[in-house]
C-alpha cells in the first residue's frame, strides 16, 4: 500500500522516541511470556518495534516527505497486527529494557494505531464495543445478572457513602468467588460502603483501551465517575488490577481532569484494617502459600507488598515466592485480551504458573486478579499438575 497518512497519529512524542531508542538487544526475550511458550521471534518485542520503524520510515522520514511515501505491503501490515495483538501487554519487556522503553503503554498505543487504520483488533475483540454498548460489559451478559447469584444477601449496601466498591465485569461474571470475598471483607471492616446498581456499574473501559478501541471510553468513564459523585464517594475500592490501573492512569484523561475521589486496591484497605485492628484473622492456617503478582497491579500501579502483608497476617502461613516476583512477575497468560484470540498461548503460560507453584511445594496458589483467576483455573483443567487456587480476599473472608 501507499499511504500518505502518518503512522504517528496514536503515539506521543515520548513513544516515538522510544521506538527510535530500541537497540534490538533482545534482552526482553528472556522475560517475554509469549516467547517462553512459542519461541517465535516474529512476534517478539524487538521485531514489533523493527516493523513499526519500517512503517515510519516509509511514511514519515525525510525521504518520504520529499519524494512521497514508500510501499508497505499488506502482508507486513497483517504480520505486525498479529504480533502486536498476540502480546499479553504484561510489560515485563519494558521492566527489563536497558533503555527504559515503557512498553506497558507503548503496545496499547500501537494497537490503537492499527485500529485507526482499520487493521485491528483481531477476532472476537472487535465485538467488545457493541457488547459494552448493549449490556455494559464485554461478555454481552445481562446487566441484571451482574451481582447475582454471588452477592451475599446478608451484606447491606448503603445508598450513599464516602466509600464505594466496584466489582468489575470479569469478577462479576467470571470470578465470582473473588468478588464475593471482597464484599465479605468490606462488611467485616465495618465502615459501610455503597455500590452502583448493576445497570449503572458498566465496564471500566480497560478491555477497550487495551485493544485500541477508544470510541466509548469517554462516555463510560464520565458515566461511572458521575454516578459515584452523586453518592458522595470519596474513595473507590476495586480488586481487579486492570480496573485499578485504568482508573488510576486513564480515567483522569478521559474524565478531563483529576478524579473527585481516590482509587484503592482492596488489598490496601484490608491491610490497613488488619493493622488498625478493625479486621482480625480468627482462624489459623497451616499452609504453604505462593502468591502470584498480577501484571497490572505490580508493574501497572506498583502494589506488591500489601497483598503479602495480608497473607503474612494469617497465623500459621508460610509465604513462598516465585523466582520472578513483584515487578518481575510472569504474566498468567490472560493479559491484553490476547486470551480471546490466542488461547493456546494463554493456556501454556498459565500452566507455567501452576508448574512452578507445584515445584516449590506450595499447598495453595493465591491470586488477586479475576483474569488470572479465570485463566489459571482453565489452564489447570486438563493439566497433569494440580494445585488449589484461591483468591486472596476469598481466603481472607474464610478466616475472619
Amino acid at each position: 500500500m501507499r499511504d500518505r497518512d502518518t503512522f504517528t497519529g496514536s503515539l506521543s512524542r515520548k513513544q516515538l522516541m522510544e521506538i527510535d531508542a530500541c537497540t534490538q538487544c533482545a534482552e526482553c526475550l528472556k522475560c517475554c511470556p509469549v516467547q517462553q511458550v512459542t519461541g517465535n521471534p516474529s512476534v517478539s518485542p524487538p521485531e514489533k518495534i523493527r516493523m513499526f520503524r519500517e512503517f515510519l520510515k516509509a511514511t514519515d522520514s525525510l525521504k518520504a516527505r520529499l519524494f512521497g511515501p514508500g510501499h508497505i505491503s499488506n502482508l507486513l501490515l497483517e504480520e505486525f497486527t498479529k504480533a502486536v495483538y498476540e502480546c499479553t501487554t504484561c510489560g515485563a519487556c519494558g521492566e527489563n529494557c536497558p533503555v527504559g522503553i515503557h512498553t506497558h503503554r507503548l503496545w496499547p498505543a500501537l494497537r490503537r494505531e492499527m485500529v485507526r487504520r482499520g487493521l485491528g483488533p483481531i477476532g472476537p475483540q472487535a465485538l467488545m464495543p457493541e457488547a459494552t454498548r448493549a449490556t455494559g460489559n464485554i461478555y454481552n451478559l445481562p446487566a441484571d445478572e451482574r451481582f447475582s447469584p454471588w452477592f451475599p444477601q446478608e451484606v447491606k449496601v448503603a445508598e450513599n457513602s464516602e466509600l464505594a466498591y466496584y466489582a468489575g465485569c470479569t469478577g462479576a461474571y467470571e470470578a465470582r468467588p473473588m468478588v464475593r470475598g471482597d464484599v465479605l471483607v468490606l462488611r467485616a471492616i465495618g465502615d459501610g460502603f455503597t455500590m452502583l446498581p448493576p445497570e449503572e456499574e458498566v465496564c471500566c473501559g480497560f478491555p477497550l483501551f487495551i485493544t485500541g478501541q477508544h470510541d466509548l471510553l469517554e462516555g463510560l468513564v464520565k458515566r461511572l465517575v458521575e454516578g459515584y459523585v452523586k453518592r458522595g464517594v470519596r474513595t473507590l475500592i476495586c480488586s481487579c488490577p486492570c480496573c485499578v490501573n485504568m482508573m488510576t492512569r486513564d480515567w483522569p484523561l478521559f474524565y478531563g481532569g483529576p478524579l473527585p475521589f481516590r482509587i484503592r486496591h482492596i488489598s490496601q484497605a484490608a491491610l490497613e484494617a488488619l493493622q488498625s485492628g478493625k479486621l482480625k484473622v480468627r482462624t489459623e492456617l497451616e499452609e504453604r502459600l505462593i502468591y502470584h503478582d498480577p501484571c497490572y497491579l505490580s508493574r501497572g500501579v506498583g502494589i506488591t507488598e500489601e497483598p503479602r502483608g495480608v497473607l503474612r497476617s494469617i497465623p500459621g502461613v508460610e509465604l513462598l515466592e516465585y523466582d520472578n516476583n513483584r515487578a518481575q512477575s510472569r504474566c498468567c497468560g490472560a493479559g491484553g485480551a490476547a486470551r480471546k484470540v490466542f488461547s493456546e498461548n494463554a493456556t501454556a503460560i498459565g500452566r507455567l504458573t501452576i508448574d512452578e507453584a507445584v515445584e516449590k511445594g506450595a499447598d495453595r496458589l493465591i491470586l488477586s486478579c479475576p483474569a488470572c483467576y479465570g485463566k489459571v483455573n482453565e489452564a489447570m483443567a486438563d493439566h497433569e499438575r494440580k494445585i488449589r487456587i484461591t483468591d486472596i480476599m476469598e481466603l481472607l473472608a474464610e478466616l475472619i
